[in-house]
This record gives C-alpha cells, structure tokens and sequence, in this order.
C-alpha cells in the first residue's frame, strides 16, 4: 500500500515510496522493532489483555506489541474482520494467544459481554487497553449538529465507561492497569478538532477518576495522548482531504521535533504504562506527540 501523503511519511513500513527517512531515521525505528523483540514484560502473567479497537493503525500496533512481549490478548474490532485476521495472521508465530472479536461497545451489553468473553476464555484479565473510537472529521463545533456530538460521545466515553466498569471486578483480582488512547489536542487544542478533543477529554476525566478511586485495590489507571500520526485517525484525515497540505505544513511548524509520529510510539507508551515498569505511575496523561504541547 502506498503511503498515505509520501510528503510527510517518516515510517519505513509506508513502502518504497517513502522519503524523508535519513539513514539515521531508519537504524532508530529499526533498532525500536529489535529492543521490544526481547522485551517480555507479560510473561507469566495471569489471564490476558483486552484490547478495543484492535485491528485499527494503533490498536493493531498495540496488540503486536503486547503479544510480541509475552501477554495473550482478546481484542475486538468493529465491523473489519479482513483487517482483524491480517493482525491474528501476523502474530500466528508467537507463542501467545489472540483473539478476535466483533463489538459494537455502544451496547453495554455487548460490551459486558467482551469481558465475559475473555474471563471464559484466558481465566482473567490483567490488562484493559481502550484504543477504540468513531473517525472524527475535522469541523468547527458550530457546524456540529447536537444530534452528531451525541453520537460521538456515545462512541468515545460512552463505550470507554461500558466496556471498563465490567473489567474492574477482574483487574482488582491481579492488581491491573487500564490505559486509554486519547489525543494531545485536549492540552492544546487544535482548531476543528472539538467533535476528537472533546469527547475525549470525558474519557480523561474518567480515567483519573478510576485512578483515584481503584488505587486501593492496586489497579492502575492512565491515558496516552497521541499527536500527529503517520498512520490511524490521521492518516485517514490526511487520505480524505480534512488534512491538506497547508494545515501539514502548520501542523509540522507547531511541532518542535518537526516530524510525525507513528502507532509504534504509542504502542510503546502503551506497553510501558501497563507493565510494572510503571507500578507506581497512575492517574497521568502521557502525550506522545512530539513536543506539540509544549
């Protein structure tokens, strides 16, 4: 597959039609993929990962990484079951187990019954990873239709809450860690991004919350913020045109690191955050976006 806007591709797995990427740039992303090879910070852990949104561009990083680092995982995906296989495909090597699951987490019953689903299957649940969420266009919020916020609310925090209040009885068995994917743009707020950055910061809020109130019990709680993408969300803002080249080139000047990010760099966020590497971190927002909200 071609890259989405060869322009601003800074990931060798955009093909051979990428560019920008110095000799330096590929030894630093070649060398991230062999580090987290040996990395195995969920071995022997008791029961498995869920993951929502797992056969997007970063729900799909996050599943890879997880199981390449020892952990079973249950994930679900909305509607791709094509794209769903290709993941399980992949990672058919492992000596893991990953499964998929269709789920609409709107329905708080079919989101109980994710939960149910992996306790039957894998025994228990020691991580919950929410990476799911509608596409957001890029609009001013006097152009939304309360009618559509509605919708989106419902597909971000709605589904979050539907989909975690189930696995807490698990996670307080194992001491276990929720991490949600939100966006950096609820520290600083790009405009036509409130149908993203809004939602997602009730997502925020709930997160901390968790944080708060299921400490004593040992579960962890925290978000990470991705920024500007090479793939996910934003590369399909970027394929539909929301993001043409004049908004890049702002979007690259607002960036003091002056490149885009990929899946991988929240994957890793992601795995570090869930792992006892960070047994004492809960309640934070990790923004993974390049010095944006600087």
């Amino acid at each position: 597959m071609a890259c989405v806007r060869r322009k601003w591709c800074s990931v060798t797995r955009c093909g051979r039609e990428a560019v920008r990427l110095s000799v330096g740039d590929r030894y630093r992303y070649q060398a991230r993929l062999d580090w987290g090879a040996h990395v195995d910070d969920f071995v022997g852990r008791s029961g498995t990962a869920v993951v929502t949104g797992g056969s997007g561009g970063i729900g799909a990083a996050i599943v890879r990484m997880l199981a390449e680092r020892g952990s079973d995982v249950l994930f679900t995906y909305r509607a791709n079951r094509d794209a769903a296989d290709a993941v399980i495909a992949d990672l058919s090597s492992l000596d893991v187990r990953v499964v998929a699951m269709p789920a609409d987490l709107v329905d708080e019953s079919v989101a109980a019954s994710v939960i149910n689903a992996a306790v039957a299957e894998f025994g228990g649940i020691h991580t919950l990873v929410h990476a799911a969420g509608p596409h957001v266009t890029q609009i001013h919020l006097s152009r939304v239709a309360p009618s559509a916020y509605r919708a989106q609310i419902e597909g971000e925090a709605i589904a979050f809450f539907n989909v975690v209040q189930p696995a807490l009885e698990q996670l307080r068995k194992v001491g276990g860690s929720i991490v949600a994917v939100t966006t950096a743009a609820t520290r600083r707020y790009p405009v036509r991004d409130g149908l993203s950055s809004g939602t997602k910061g009730a997502v925020e809020a709930v997160v901390r919350a968790l944080a708060a109130e299921e400490g004593r019990f040992g579960v962890r709680a925290n978000c990470v913020g991705p920024g500007m993408l090479t793939d996910g969300m934003a590369a399909r803002l970027m394929a539909s045109g929301d993001l043409d080249d004049a908004a890049l080139e702002v979007t690259m000047r607002n960036i003091p690191l002056r490149k885009f990010g990929d899946a991988v760099d929240i994957a890793e966020a992601v795995c570090f955050l869930a792992s006892d590497r960070a047994d004492f971190i809960t309640g934070q927002m990790l923004d993974i976006d390049g010095g944006y909200g600087i």
